[in-house]
């Protein structure tokens, strides 16, 4: 039996960019009324109406895409700032020599307890952290991934996809979760221990999946989904033995350790975003070229050998954008979501929470921003769902589960886009390594969901 090849990220997202623009000749166009709160547009319940359509045209396709790449240019420069970042960084041997001491230390017979701990790492930076704001970190999972005998794809395992799920199901996260009980007038975060529970044990499944994989890769290296991609800067050049930190490499890493922790006061103190990141990444890059007295030409050289690598990467982040540019364009995300909310009604109690987590990440395909979903459909959902004789706390939960899971496959996502190139992962390599821990998230997740619905939680 021929195994399913899935195409090049490029075409993948090119192909979804004509099924959307076909869409919205066929899906038409509607809006909900919305009424400003707490600076927020929040759709208001059965406001629902069809408008005229504004189905786009074959030029408007290929218009949409410079425009998507206009509305993602934060996100794609950030890609750049943090590709420049660790270029400079690996150029000073500081990464490496920090990878190749920790391994050195702890043994390479210890590699899978590594694995286990970077994953719950990563997925605690996602709960308490956020999603983009981690970023940074990405690149360091590469090279330890190397170092440990793993490759590209175990990196992205272990931090782009510890982030997503840390991020996707936290307990606490504030733009799904926190909106969420504000429109739904519960307590902030209430509830949080079921969702902790479902939390803790996917970060563990994601674990012993990364350990899997590299039990796997390590007997057969014919089996390795990284086989072909570019390690080049980011595998060791010498072996775990030789390894040890200079004062330099000191240097560069508490820079960088600086860095980290002024993000994380910008963003918690004063809402910093990819802006603000951007720059600080630049800073970092600037910093660490000094103090390891990297003579000006090789710095110049090193950050624009850096954006080439960052490059791709990029694109991808502002080509995927494209599909909301035409979402926008025409007009068809509100009749979606409507649309989607309508299905679920006439449902078993016990089947619509699970339905309501389908058509959620359904849902997330068009409208990838966690906050902009919940502002969007959560109005509309709640009352459903209670109509449906499921609890408000139990529709934030589904909710979070049909956005937060499906974040590990969703191509218009441009903070995955970015993380993955990082990690320079394409997309095609990536969905054939976290396909099936998706479904088995997916599985795990609606056995909670169908528990909450049992005890009314």
């Amino acid at each position: 039996m021929k195994k399913l090849k899935i195409p090049h990220a490029l075409t993948l997202l090119f192909v979804i960019i004509l099924l959307v623009s076909a869409l919205t000749h066929i899906i038409p166009a509607g809006k909900f009324e919305r009424v400003l709160m707490e600076g927020r547009n929040r759709v208001i319940p059965n406001s629902y109406g069809v408008i005229q359509s504004t189905p786009v045209s074959f030029f408007d396709i290929f218009k949409a895409i410079p425009l998507g790449f206009k509305t993602a240019v934060n996100i794609i420069f950030i890609v750049l700032a943090g590709g420049i970042m660790f270029g400079i960084m690996e150029k000073t041997q500081a990464i490496e020599n920090a990878a190749g001491t920790l391994v050195k230390k702890l043994g390479n017979e210890r590699r899978y307890l590594i694995v286990f701990l970077i994953t719950f790492f990563y997925g605690f930076l996602g709960i308490f952290v956020g999603y983009e704001h981690n970023i940074a970190m990405v690149p360091l999972a590469a090279v330890l991934s190397i170092a440990i005998g793993g490759d590209l794809i175990l990196a992205a395992g272990i931090s782009v996809a510890a982030i997503t799920v840390g991020f996707g199901l936290s307990p606490i996260n504030p733009y799904t979760v926190g909106i969420g009980h504000k429109i739904a007038e519960l307590p902030l975060f209430s509830g949080a221990a079921l969702r902790t529970i479902l939390c803790l044990l996917a970060l563990g499944i994601l674990a012993l999946y990364n350990i899997q994989y590299l039990k796997k890769i390590s007997n057969n290296p014919d089996k390795s989904l990284g086989k072909g991609l570019d390690e080049n800067g980011i595998k060791l050049s010498k072996s775990i033995s030789e390894y040890t930190i200079t004062r330099d490499n000191y240097l560069v890493l508490f820079i960088f350790l600086i860095g980290l922790g002024v993000i994380l006061w910008g963003v918690f103190q004063h809402n910093w975003y990819f802006i603000e990141l951007s720059a600080v990444f630049l800073m970092i890059a600037i910093a660490s070229g000094l103090v390891s007295r990297m003579n000006p030409t090789v710095f110049s050289e090193t950050v624009l050998e850096s954006v080439a690598k960052a490059a791709p990467g990029a694109f991808m982040v502002g080509f995927a954008t494209t599909i909301k540019v035409l979402m926008d364009m025409s007009n068809i995300s509100d009749t979606i979501s409507f649309e989607m909310s309508n299905l679920l009604q006439g449902l078993p109690q016990y089947f619509a929470a699970v339905g309501m987590s389908i058509s959620q990440g359904v849902i997330n395909l068009f409208i990838p921003s966690g906050s902009g979903q919940a502002l969007a459909t959560l109005p509309v959902m709640i009352p459903l769902g209670e109509v449906l004789g499921l609890t408000r706390q139990t529709t934030i939960l589904a909710f979070q589960i049909g956005d937060g899971v499906t974040n590990l496959v969703n191509p218009t996502l441009g903070g995955l886009i970015a993380m993955l190139s990082m990690c320079r992962v394409p997309l095609n390599r990536w969905f054939k390594f976290i396909l099936p821990l998706v479904m088995i998230i997916l599985v795990l997740s609606w056995t909670i969901l169908t528990i909450a619905t049992l005890i009314n939680y």
